[in-house]
């Protein structure tokens, strides 16, 4: 057993591994009794490991018992803190996050769950909504949701504008060059982007895409334009080949991509329209084969996460969130709320060095939802 510094990050400390505080020691002495200690902080020999265990086994008797797993999120410079446990470090990682315009969505908490392990925070916003999300900042309104855990507020250390539907300045139509909610913004198609973050930072090491747009989102497939199909897809898919296009480059090998996508990919949804559901299938099956393109190249990890729904502001726009929360809710196995948090805390794991071998996949954040059948709150059911 190794007692390892603390360190900045989602730590998870077993049943059967101690943590050493400064005021308190919690050790499982049956498990001290079978083990050699080896301590990797200097200051710690052999003769003073005999002499701690001696000493512990007087004030702690092998009786003692834990059964929780306690899980601890740490930013910046930590507690002074020794743990035994799996770490979430990304201290000296840099994340770009791609679509985050408030603070109550998934790439918000995304954000703060990579903040909270350590990761520098860049961040792309719609050029429309800049000037309200800055602002917000600014003024201190986003002071309460930007708390990490260790009571520390979540840096953003530069907000880019972004819209990823267009690649070049080249690419932007003349009128919307000309729109007044693009006035005073530049640099903000996703090539320009990329090279400010190469200019600004050099290099990155997460990507993350958490964008999603359909104009015709709200009518059925039957109904929706050719023009509207097609925005669904620009928005909500290609913008993630796109992005991962141009900042390839820019990332350091072992680096991780991560998009966000939803169950109507495989399942219907009636009301989840306007060419969205076929727009998340195509963000999953471009996950698979940009996984082996860039795993091949630059050794880049790129996977999806399958969330469950959520009553951002964003997701207001489909017209009957709430009847799916509640339907989630009635349903899904694990009958709870599924919290934002949740799905940032995933993120964080996907990018991090704990799932160096996990790339090109889907992972369900929906309360297992996505595992069932049957409607069990169907009239069929109880009546």
């Amino acid at each position: 057993m190794v007692v390892a510094s603390a360190v900045a990050g989602l730590q998870v400390v077993g049943a059967n591994h101690c943590a050493f505080t400064s005021r308190r020691v919690f050790m499982s002495m049956t498990t001290i009794s079978q083990f050699n200690l080896k301590v990797a902080s200097p200051g710690f020999t052999s003769s003073s490991n005999a002499f701690f265990l001696k000493s512990l086994s007087k004030r702690h008797p092998p009786s003692v018992k834990h059964s929780r797993v306690i899980t601890r999120a740490m930013s910046g410079e930590t507690e002074k803190t020794l743990a035994y446990g799996l770490p979430i470090d990304l201290r000296g990682k840099r994340a770009f996050i791609a679509g985050v315009a408030d603070d109550n969505g998934y790439g918000w908490a995304i954000a703060k769950a990579l903040a909270a392990a350590g990761a520098e925070i860049l961040v792309g916003t719609w050029v429309p909504a800049l000037n309200i999300f800055e602002t917000s900042l600014r003024r201190g309104k986003f002071d309460e949701s930007r708390r990490l855990p260790n009571g520390s507020l979540m840096e953003i250390a530069k907000v880019y504008p972004l819209d990823a539907v267009y690649d070049t300045l080249e690419d932007v139509p003349e009128d919307v060059k000309a729109n007044k909610r693009y006035a005073g913004a530049s640099n903000w198609t996703v090539k320009e982007v990329a090279e400010s973050v190469k200019n600004d930072y050099e290099s990155i090491d997460i990507l993350v895409h958490s964008l999603a747009n359909g104009p015709e989102v709200t009518k059925p497939l039957l109904e929706t334009s050719r023009r509207g199909y097609l925005s669904a897809i620009s928005a909500s898919s290609y913008s993630f080949v796109s992005l991962l296009q141009h900042f390839l480059p820019i990332m350091n090998q072992g680096g991780a991509t991560l998009s966000l996508t939803y169950i109507a990919s495989e399942r219907t949804i009636p009301g989840y329209g306007g060419g969205m559901s076929s727009a998340k299938a195509a963000l999953e099956s471009d996950t698979r084969v940009l996984a082996f393109e860039a795993g091949r190249k630059g050794k880049i990890r790129v996977n999806t996460i399958s969330a469950g729904p959520l009553g951002s502001r964003a997701a207001k726009a489909i017209g009957f969130i709430e009847k799916m929360i509640d339907y989630s809710y009635a349903n899904a196995p694990l009958q709870k709320e599924l919290r934002a948090e949740e799905v940032g805390n995933t993120a964080a794991f996907l990018v991090s060095p704990l799932a160096s071998a996990v790339t090109g996949s889907v992972v369900y954040v929906d309360n297992g939802l996505n595992t069932m059948g049957l409607a069990l709150d169907s009239p069929r059911f109880t009546t």
